[in-house]
């Protein structure tokens, strides 16, 4: 059985979410409305936070894809891992574990067999193209990208936006090299089924910063 989002794996952490529900209210601004509260977990390890994510802008969203997405906050889900951020494109979207359709319908999906949030490795993320990563077509090389967990946050910029077919699945091969790709279908307003897939490509900061320094 899934254990609610909106509750932690445990009663020994309602002490904890009641506290934490009362220095988020003090500290969130007045259009706090317009945010929810979820947990995040580590599955790995077990340790648990709980954060805030803004309200999707659903402007720019395919209509069916809307009700897909109301309809899966009914449901249970197991906690998400993290929250996928950039500030830039007005992103924050919670990211699950696994990336078949009914997960994407709710959030972003981390692509099992790849790197984990807080390891080394290509940690490839999947939206779908028609809600949460539709304004992912208007993202640039040298963006930030942050990955919030448990464990705090981790900062990417982007380093290559490029596309490819639907059948070239080397983008999502295992890499000794820490790095985060991004994954969504491509034509982003192609109707039926996408025939690429369009790849954002993003490095830790710390090695953006590393590899940019003069000799």
């Amino acid at each position: 059985m899934h254990r609610n989002q909106d509750r932690p794996p445990g009663n020994s952490h309602r002490v904890q979410l009641l506290f934490a529900t009362l220095l988020f209210s003090l500290a969130l601004p007045l259009h706090a409305a317009d945010r929810s509260f979820i947990w995040i977990q580590d599955p790995w390890t077990g340790e648990t936070k709980m954060t805030s994510v803004a309200a999707p802008d659903q402007s720019l969203w395919d209509a069916t894809q809307i009700k897909d997405y109301e309809k899966a906050l009914q449901e249970d889900f197991p906690p998400a891992l993290g929250v996928l951020i950039i500030k830039d494109l007005g992103i924050e979207v919670p990211i699950y574990n696994g990336a078949d359709d009914h997960t994407l319908d709710r959030g972003a999906g981390r692509i099992k067999g790849m790197g984990r949030l807080d390891g080394v490795g290509n940690l490839g993320i999947s939206a779908h193209r028609d809600s949460f990563f539709r304004v992912l077509k208007d993202i640039e090389v040298g963006a930030d990208i942050l990955v919030q967990t448990p464990g705090g946050v981790e900062r990417y910029e982007v380093s290559d936006i490029r596309t490819v077919p639907k059948s070239d699945v080397s983008v999502l091969d295992p890499s000794d090299e820490h790095m985060l790709t991004l994954v969504t279908c491509y034509p982003f307003y192609h109707v039926g089924h996408a025939p690429e897939r369009y790849i954002v490509t993003a490095l830790p900061m710390q090695e953006v910063l590393e590899e940019t320094v003069e000799p």
